[in-house]
């Protein structure tokens, strides 16, 4: 079914805990984007709109900690969570943007997360709705604008999606969920996601390392970036060569994107080489603006990155994504910024997004996530 059906081949990687969980939960995926693509054949309904019911979380009763509200900054929807519990001065403030590669996910599908965050760094945190539209977003900057005094330079909002972390002038970074690769951080993998990262990089380690690994695959990660840029996946195998990076601007950016900069542990199950391939003018004109510095931070200017604040990155040894945290990692240290990470060697792309979520939590989830709050109450 998986041939027939298009979907993808994958591999459940010795290192993952609990790996019959992972493949119960690997199940439901596939079965959900079977059945999904067979409605987009019969014409009942797109593959993408059956996977956003599916995946819609369940309304969550009263917390006993929390005030939590829902309303609209600038006409986007945002929920925001507030500890009941008196505070002896201004609390920290984390806008969070919620992973699903830009195409699935909402405020429901991340409120356990958010209720966490919340409770245990005793933080604010604004939960915003980014699935709609599919396109780089119009309302990030009214988003902002309306909540900035949760952004006071005493403060560090936990930012999610890489392309709207950016146009934030303080940032909470993790690399994890959002991923296929070794990622803890959902959020963080997003981040880097949404900067457009992976998409023009395929082939760094972790992109062959972990290409089928749960739950985010090689594939479906170019799938979802050329959905948000495009409305579609045309030309996915080019962009997955690499035929869309004009010789130039591969040259330009080799000192910062390349395998030479990835930690020789982070090598050890293997490295697919390079290919030279041909570049495809069609192909960069329709993605090239995931290479612009306003949308992949890791791509901007030295003088631009040394102004960034302290940051907090996340990994997942078994997500895709993973060689991109640790890019822009050292990117930022390069450039001097305080970097705090964490590593999980057990983690996979989503895993935190499975925190307390109808059984299929992982040990390592719960991990990321203390790591997030350990971070916040230290600044």
């Amino acid at each position: 079914a998986t041939v027939l059906l298009g979907l993808p081949s994958y591999d459940i990687p010795p290192g993952v805990n609990q790996p019959a969980k992972l493949r119960l939960v690997l199940a439901v995926l596939l079965g959900t984007a079977a059945l999904g693509r067979i409605l987009e054949k019969t014409g009942l309904c797109s593959q993408i709109t059956f996977g956003r019911y599916v995946r819609q979380g369940r309304k969550l009763g009263v917390d006993p900690k929390l005030f939590i509200q829902d309303r609209q900054f600038n006409k986007v929807p945002v929920r925001v969570y507030q500890p009941k519990a008196t505070s002896d001065g201004r609390r920290r403030g984390i806008l969070f943007f919620h992973g699903g590669g830009w195409v699935f996910g909402s405020l429901d599908t991340y409120e356990k997360v958010c209720r966490y965050l919340s409770r245990e760094s005793e933080s604010v945190v604004v939960s915003v709705q980014g699935v709609k539209p599919l396109r780089p977003t119009d309302f990030i900057a009214e988003v902002y604008e309306t909540v900035k005094r949760f952004c006071e330079p005493n403060l560090c909002p936990l930012l999610a999606e890489d392309a709207v972390v950016h146009q934030l002038p303080e940032s909470f970074i993790l690399t994890c969920e959002y991923d296929v690769l070794r990622d803890d951080g959902l959020l963080y993998k997003k981040r880097l996601e949404d900067n457009g990262v992976r998409v023009t990089w395929y082939h760094l380690p972790s992109y062959h390392q972990n290409r089928g690994v749960p739950l985010l695959f090689r594939e479906r990660a170019a799938f979802f970036a050329l959905q948000y840029l495009n409305g579609d996946a045309l030309h996915m195998q080019e962009v997955l060569e690499g035929s869309h990076i004009p010789p130039d601007m591969r040259l330009k950016y080799r000192k910062w994107v390349s395998p030479d900069n990835i930690p020789e542990k982070f090598k050890v199950r293997g490295v697919k080489p390079l290919r030279p391939t041909d570049f495809i003018a069609e192909v960069y004109e329709t993605v090239k603006r995931f290479c612009e510095p306003n949308l992949c931070p890791l791509l901007a200017e030295d003088a631009v990155v040394h102004q960034l604040p302290e940051s907090f990155i996340l990994t997942c040894e078994y997500d895709v994504l993973r060689d991109d945290g640790l890019l822009y990692k050292k990117r930022l240290e390069d450039n001097g910024v305080r970097v705090t990470w964490y590593h999980l060697e057990d983690g996979f792309h989503g895993v935190i997004s499975l925190y307390d979520y109808c059984g299929f939590s992982f040990p390592a989830g719960k991990r990321g996530l203390d790591s997030v709050v350990n971070f916040l109450k230290s600044l």
